[in-house]
């Protein structure tokens, strides 16, 4: 049995998606996705440019709200009960407790400029989970150690490189005690030697066992580091499997195709 499958068999998904459809005006950008994320698992979603990626991962913190389908975080509808439009602050209460479980790292880092690291990395457990800020700056500093920063502690974030405020924008997530952390092309706006800084940090944050959605165009990563490798293409699902799988047999022509023309570059 893979890691992915035992972890299947040991508990119920962390992340339930079923028929999920998005659209902006006339144009389907999701087109019924159905996906199960489970406890532990590292599930790296790939596909060319324009393929909904991107917006998938942000319909799974309802950044991005849903055009149709459901999703669900331990068993609960994303913002709750939507059939009731008078319980609005009932719903929007749910959510901010389901967005806590769920951290976020985008392409191009959203830090505070005016804030330092560790003021970027404590502001999330002070000012949402009322942390006290001698707390909360002990937790933030073992964090930035732990990404490789501890030196950077009282930098402002301007002073940092990319691959740095990367890092740091991790810390933050982390600083929340997430569930699950959603990745969005991470490494996109970095070159070579800074994404090898920041792939290293989320390689360890995955082997300490955090469950982690991943877009990215790192095959390399990919096939180190997930249990599940989706491939996507206008919309929807075009396979899914175990790296090796996905990487070396997959059963679509179009799967060969992208893995092929990503792998000469």
């Amino acid at each position: 049995m893979s890691d992915s499958n035992a972890k299947q068999q040991v508990a119920e998904p962390i992340i339930e998606v079923r028929g999920l459809r998005k659209s902006f005006h006339e144009h389907e950008v999701l087109c019924g996705i159905d996906m199960d994320v489970y406890p532990g698992q590292v599930v790296c979603v790939i596909g060319p440019s324009g393929s909904g990626k991107s917006t998938f991962l942000r319909t799974l913190n309802a950044l991005e709200e849903a055009s149709a389908g459901e999703i669900r975080i331990r068993g609960e509808v994303l913002g709750g009960d939507q059939s009731d439009r008078r319980a609005r602050r009932k719903r929007d209460a749910t959510l901010a407790h389901q967005r806590e479980q769920i951290g976020m790292v985008f392409q191009n880092f959203h830090l505070f400029p005016h804030m330092t690291a560790l003021e970027n990395v404590t502001s999330g457990p002070r000012l949402v989970k009322g942390t006290p800020k001698a707390q909360a700056d002990k937790a933030g500093i073992a964090l930035l150690e732990r990404v490789g920063l501890l030196q950077k502690c009282d930098a402002y974030v301007s002073k940092l490189s990319g691959g740095q405020q990367q890092r740091v924008a991790i810390a933050r997530s982390l600083a929340m005690s997430p569930s699950v952390m959603l990745f969005d092309e991470p490494t996109s706006a970095l070159d070579a030697e800074m994404s090898g800084e920041v792939l290293t940090v989320m390689k360890d944050v995955a082997r300490n066992g955090m469950t982690m959605v991943v877009v990215t165009h790192e095959l390399s990563f990919a096939s180190e580091i997930a249990d599940t490798v989706v491939m996507m293409e206008e919309g929807v699902i075009v396979e899914s499997g175990p790296p090796a799988t996905i990487f070396n047999q997959p059963q679509s022509e179009r799967t060969r195709s992208f893995v092929r023309a990503v792998a000469s570059h």
